[in-house]
Protein backbone atom coordinates (compact mmCIF):
# COMPACT_ATOMS: atom_id res chain seq x y z
CA UNK A 1 0.00 0.00 0.00
CA UNK A 2 1.11 3.38 -1.00
CA UNK A 3 1.73 6.20 1.63
CA UNK A 4 -1.22 8.20 -0.85
CA UNK A 5 -3.13 5.29 -0.47
CA UNK A 6 -3.00 5.13 3.47
CA UNK A 7 -3.56 9.06 3.45
CA UNK A 8 -6.94 8.22 1.84
CA UNK A 9 -7.76 5.55 3.82
CA UNK A 10 -6.61 7.16 6.96
CA UNK A 11 -8.61 10.40 6.36
CA UNK A 12 -11.97 8.88 5.13
CA UNK A 13 -12.46 6.79 8.11
CA UNK A 14 -11.38 9.16 10.94
CA UNK A 15 -13.54 11.97 12.61
CA UNK A 16 -11.98 15.43 13.95
CA UNK A 17 -13.38 15.46 17.50
CA UNK A 18 -13.60 19.35 16.86
CA UNK A 19 -15.54 19.07 13.47
CA UNK A 20 -18.32 16.42 14.63
CA UNK A 21 -21.74 17.77 14.22
CA UNK A 22 -24.07 16.05 17.36
CA UNK A 23 -27.05 15.01 14.93
CA UNK A 24 -29.84 13.60 17.06
CA UNK A 25 -28.95 9.87 14.91
CA UNK A 26 -25.58 10.18 15.53
CA UNK A 27 -25.85 10.99 19.51
CA UNK A 28 -28.35 7.87 19.54
CA UNK A 29 -25.67 5.99 17.82
CA UNK A 30 -22.64 7.22 20.20
CA UNK A 31 -24.94 6.20 23.21
CA UNK A 32 -25.29 2.84 21.74
CA UNK A 33 -21.42 2.23 21.15
CA UNK A 34 -20.86 3.14 24.98
CA UNK A 35 -23.79 0.66 25.85
CA UNK A 36 -22.72 -1.96 23.84
CA UNK A 37 -18.84 -1.45 24.98
CA UNK A 38 -20.06 -1.61 28.53
CA UNK A 39 -22.22 -4.76 27.98
CA UNK A 40 -19.24 -6.24 26.29
CA UNK A 41 -16.75 -5.63 28.63
CA UNK A 42 -18.91 -6.31 31.93
CA UNK A 43 -19.96 -9.16 30.35
CA UNK A 44 -17.03 -10.89 29.09
CA UNK A 45 -15.29 -10.02 32.94
CA UNK A 46 -18.50 -11.47 34.09
CA UNK A 47 -17.94 -14.92 32.53
CA UNK A 48 -13.99 -15.13 33.12
CA UNK A 49 -15.08 -14.48 36.82
CA UNK A 50 -17.66 -17.13 36.87
CA UNK A 51 -14.64 -19.93 35.74
CA UNK A 52 -12.10 -18.33 37.78
CA UNK A 53 -13.70 -17.37 41.09
CA UNK A 54 -17.32 -19.22 41.17
CA UNK A 55 -15.82 -22.79 39.95
CA UNK A 56 -18.16 -22.21 36.53
CA UNK A 57 -16.95 -24.47 32.98
CA UNK A 58 -14.16 -23.53 31.39
CA UNK A 59 -15.80 -22.27 28.09
CA UNK A 60 -17.41 -19.62 30.20
CA UNK A 61 -13.73 -18.28 30.49
CA UNK A 62 -13.37 -18.91 26.78
CA UNK A 63 -16.16 -17.02 25.59
CA UNK A 64 -15.50 -14.22 28.00
CA UNK A 65 -12.34 -14.00 26.80
CA UNK A 66 -13.77 -13.52 23.35
CA UNK A 67 -16.05 -11.21 23.98
CA UNK A 68 -13.79 -8.94 25.59
CA UNK A 69 -11.82 -8.89 22.13
CA UNK A 70 -14.73 -7.90 20.33
CA UNK A 71 -14.85 -5.29 23.76
CA UNK A 72 -11.61 -3.66 22.31
CA UNK A 73 -12.95 -3.19 18.59
CA UNK A 74 -16.30 -1.33 19.93
CA UNK A 75 -14.69 2.18 21.19
CA UNK A 76 -13.03 2.50 17.34
CA UNK A 77 -16.43 2.99 15.78
CA UNK A 78 -17.03 6.19 17.68
CA UNK A 79 -17.67 9.50 15.77
CA UNK A 80 -14.52 11.33 17.11
CA UNK A 81 -11.19 10.06 17.16
CA UNK A 82 -9.81 10.99 20.34
CA UNK A 83 -8.64 8.04 22.17
CA UNK A 84 -8.23 9.54 25.54
CA UNK A 85 -11.82 11.15 25.49
CA UNK A 86 -13.62 7.88 24.13
CA UNK A 87 -11.99 5.68 27.18
CA UNK A 88 -12.47 8.25 29.70
CA UNK A 89 -15.90 8.99 28.96
CA UNK A 90 -16.85 5.15 28.65
CA UNK A 91 -16.04 4.56 32.47
CA UNK A 92 -18.34 6.73 33.28
CA UNK A 93 -21.00 4.01 31.37
CA UNK A 94 -18.97 1.40 32.65
CA UNK A 95 -19.58 2.50 36.28
CA UNK A 96 -23.32 2.61 35.79
CA UNK A 97 -23.45 -0.51 34.25
CA UNK A 98 -21.48 -2.26 36.15
CA UNK A 99 -24.04 -1.87 39.04
CA UNK A 100 -26.74 -2.48 36.75
CA UNK A 101 -25.00 -5.97 35.97
CA UNK A 102 -24.49 -6.80 39.13
CA UNK A 103 -28.28 -6.18 40.36
CA UNK A 104 -30.04 -7.57 37.16
CA UNK A 105 -27.63 -11.00 36.69
CA UNK A 106 -26.45 -11.33 40.41
CA UNK A 107 -29.25 -9.79 42.54
CA UNK A 108 -27.46 -7.12 44.42
CA UNK A 109 -28.87 -4.05 44.30
CA UNK A 110 -27.30 -0.86 44.47
CA UNK A 111 -27.51 1.40 47.40
CA UNK A 112 -27.76 4.95 47.36
CA UNK A 113 -23.96 5.76 47.54
CA UNK A 114 -23.81 3.81 44.16
CA UNK A 115 -26.54 5.57 42.68
CA UNK A 116 -25.09 9.22 43.43
CA UNK A 117 -21.85 8.05 42.15
CA UNK A 118 -22.92 6.45 39.07
CA UNK A 119 -24.93 9.47 38.31
CA UNK A 120 -22.48 11.88 39.25
CA UNK A 121 -19.85 10.19 37.13
CA UNK A 122 -23.23 9.84 33.94
CA UNK A 123 -23.23 13.72 33.91
CA UNK A 124 -19.56 14.43 33.95
CA UNK A 125 -19.01 12.02 31.37
CA UNK A 126 -22.12 13.43 29.16
CA UNK A 127 -20.67 17.25 29.79
CA UNK A 128 -17.41 15.95 28.56
CA UNK A 129 -18.35 14.22 25.60
CA UNK A 130 -21.10 16.88 23.88
CA UNK A 131 -19.14 20.11 25.09
CA UNK A 132 -19.01 22.22 22.29
CA UNK A 133 -15.21 22.36 20.93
Amino acid sequence: MSDDEIDTFTTTTTYSSSSTEWTVGLVFASLGLFLAAGLAEVGGGWLVWQTLRENKAWWMALLGSLILILYGFIPTWQPIDNFGRIYAVYGGFFIVLSYLWGWVVDGVQPDVGDWVGGGIALVGVVIAWFWPR
